[in-house]
């Protein structure tokens, strides 16, 4: 008679198999659901732009003490705003799963626009002075 069933051996590779497929989807996994967060402040950053330059229009000042919209906090990100007369600078510090990355926007009349990365996850490639790094990997460019 014929028995039925898997050997100990076939069940052994099956598991050995999904081990592996395991080990390498999930870290892509959670490094493409940490991306999705840091929308957070790339958004928020944009949008305090935004803002920030129609109060200057309003007001001709960025001064935030004279009551200048500052981005509010997301459940990923904080955010803190500076400025003056001519310039400001918005931050987007990180918090929960994304707590080691921190972005800026700053801007001011001699050099314009500039986005930075002063601070990101281990392997994601550190800070960059003239972009946001949002992906593993990103070049500073």
């Amino acid at each position: 008679m014929a028995s039925k069933g898997f050997t100990l051996i076939e069940l052994m590779i099956t598991i050995a198999i999904i081990a592996i497929l395991s080990a390498i989807a999930y870290p892509s996994y959670t490094d493409y659901v940490l991306r999705g967060y840091l929308v957070d402040a790339t958004n928020g950053m944009a949008s305090g732009q935004a803002q920030l330059e129609q109060f200057y229009q309003d007001n001709r000042t960025y001064d935030p003490q004279k009551s200048a919209p500052c981005p509010g906090a997301t459940k990923n990100f904080q955010f803190n705003c500076t400025g003056d007369a001519t310039s400001y600078s918005i931050t987007a510090a990180g918090q929960g799963a994304v707590a080691l990355f921190t972005y800026t926007y700053t801007y001011t009349p001699a050099a314009g626009l500039i986005k930075a990365t002063t601070a990101t996850k281990p392997g994601w490639g550190g800070a960059c002075p003239q972009a946001w790094i949002v992906k593993k990997g990103q070049s500073c460019a």
